[in-house]
């Protein structure tokens, strides 16, 4: 072998050892979920298991999104590879400063603390699909017009729908995936809503559009994403699960997101997950599974290390960190965006509504009954209960309709922001005809899906029990069912007020679409609003109102 020969060996040797022995490539990513628009610290912050007493819960101040883009930029300071992204409902049931200017401030906050692809969520189709793409291109609302102190220009980040198609065309609303190079290694963000989301969202909402499955549609993806040389694949899915432990851990987990994990192609390596509003990291099928609570509390920092040969996740860990209002700074570029939103919107959240006794909590009892949920259900009786507006005899409210508790200040007043908080969604009443069966039916159909029902919230004067150990459909107890002390007769009519969500069939109560004679009234907010300014101090009622057996 000539000298020249012998060198080029030995070079090429050399380099292929360098090149096995490369170090791994580091990404950290940033995830949140279900931020609903908490552009300020959630009431409550978030409940964490006391670390000084492990059989305590402890309520630490959390949340608010000029501390939370403080808490973004100290987790990728000194990062050469970062990304930030969300796993959807990201708008949609926000508290006023928010939905006042529908989300616009919100997108625009997300957008400044550097958000780059969020997967979709039920909530975004709270407005439509118009109004979700008007969210990602930007333009004033087409009734309400430019509202806030600059012109909505839409979000920076990018929106992802892979599950998500328009029936008249069969393509995608938003794009399914976006690839990004990190080093030169190229890693693909699939984001995706859960499948049952038109059992969600208003049928208006999502007209026209289809909702696939969840792991179908990832583990179509793969082939193709391979092919274009993507070995490292994330999944951000709004979907999610229920776990035990704290929030930085997983003993157990059940719900949805097992099963999706469960079907999905082993080329996917991480999924970061939503919608049930828990705070998880967890190892499922192998793969790491992560979700960071609600409301902007928490921001999961997941840090990745990526094999420059073979171009796949080697290593994957991840950190819930709480966003800790009390100590972490605020972000100056924050304030002034919420600080300019504000000064619009003072002037109507600041109005008093009226006080409280104690704080009025949307928690259900084992029956299903809340105290602020009674007291949403009484305010929209007496808002529908005149003949001229409606004639209401009794009113249903729907629990995921209630987003916040109503909690006691000092002075115990509550403005006219505590009240919308609680019911954001600003969803005209509806007063419908129903006889005494149909009205058993829509009490039926509140175990629709028996792993979370939704027992819906009642007003004074209707009562009703069920039982636990009944199937489907034979859980509401004969004769229980009773008006004013009187038993509810299948045969008579009855007027009945729920908000415009249900009485389109929203939340899988398909019965209030046969009712008759509808009269439409006041927004659901407005009505609670007047109870607060008639009725105060209101305190919470003795339950009663739903009983339950077994």
């Amino acid at each position: 072998m000539s000298l020249r020969a012998a060198l080029a060996a030995l070079i090429c040797l050399t380099t292929g050892a360098v090149a096995q022995t490369a170090a791994p490539v580091e990404l950290r990513i940033l995830a949140i979920n279900d931020f609903h628009g908490n552009l300020r610290p959630p009431p409550g912050g978030i409940r964490i298991t006391d670390p000084n007493d492990a059989g305590k819960k402890i309520s630490v101040p959390a949340g608010g999104a000029e501390h939370m883009a403080t808490l973004v930029k100290e987790l990728r300071a000194g990062r050469k590879n970062h990304i930030f992204v969300a796993a959807g409902d990201l708008i949609g049931a926000s508290p006023l400063l928010s939905a006042m200017f529908h989300d616009e401030p919100t997108i625009e906050s997300l957008s400044r603390m550097g958000l780059e692809v969020a997967s979709v969520g039920n909530h975004e189709f709270d407005e439509g699909k118009d109004e979700l793409l008007r969210m990602q291109n930007g333009g004033c609302h087409p009734v309400d017009g430019c509202q806030g102190p600059q012109p909505f220009a839409g979000a920076k980040f990018r929106y992802l729908a892979a599950s998500t198609f328009e029936t008249s065309t069969g393509k995608t609303v938003f794009p399914a995936y976006e690839i990004r190079q990190f080093d030169g290694i190229p890693v693909a963000f699939i984001g995706l809503t859960l499948k049952g989301t038109p059992n969600l969202v208003s049928p208006p909402g999502v007209a026209g559009l289809e909702f696939r499955d969840e792991a179908e549609t990832v583990n179509a993806l793969v082939p193709g994403l391979r092919a274009r040389g993507v070995e490292a694949i994330v999944v951000l899915i709004h979907e999610g699960g229920f776990p035990t432990g704290g929030y930085n851990e997983c003993p157990g987990i059940s719900g949805p997101i097992v099963d999706i994990v469960k079907k999905l192609d082993k080329a996917v390596d991480v999924v970061i997950s939503g919608h049930t509003h828990q705070a998880y990291v967890c190892e499922i099928d192998g793969r790491l599974v992560t979700s960071a609570d609600k409301y902007g509390t928490i921001v999961t920092a997941i840090d990745l290390k990526l094999d420059p040969a073979t171009r796949d996740i080697t290593g994957a860990k991840a950190d819930n960190v709480i966003v800790r209002s009390a100590t972490l700074a605020k972000d100056p570029e924050q304030t002034v965006l919420l600080e300019a939103y504000g000064k619009v919107a003072a002037p109507i959240a600041n109005r008093i509504a009226g006080t409280i006794t104690e704080t009025l909590s949307r928690a259900p009892n084992e029956a299903g009954e809340s105290a602020l949920g009674d007291i949403i259900a009484d305010a929209q009786l007496a808002a529908t209960g005149a003949a001229a507006d409606g004639g209401a005899a009794i009113a249903f409210t729907n629990p995921g309709g209630i987003r916040s508790d109503i909690v006691m200040k000092p002075d115990g007043a509550v403005s006219y922001a505590d009240v919308f908080a609680s019911q954001p969604f600003r969803n005209q009443l509806v007063t419908l005809t129903l006889t005494g069966a149909q009205i058993k039916t829509m009490l039926e159909q509140q175990w629709l899906d028996p792993a979370r029902p939704r027992i819906l919230q009642v007003s004074k004067g209707f009562s009703y029990s069920w039982d636990n150990a009944k199937p489907f459909g034979e859980r509401i107890v004969a004769g229980s069912m009773s008006l004013n002390g009187q038993p509810i007769d299948p045969a008579t009519s009855y007027r009945v007020t729920v908000n415009g969500f249900l009485a389109v069939g929203g939340d899988g109560f398909t019965v209030l679409t046969a009712g008759i004679a509808p009269r439409i009234g006041v927004y659901d907010v407005d009505a609670l609003y007047a109870w607060f300014r008639t009725n105060s101090p209101l305190s919470p009622a003795t339950p009663g109102r739903i009983a339950r057996l077994n």
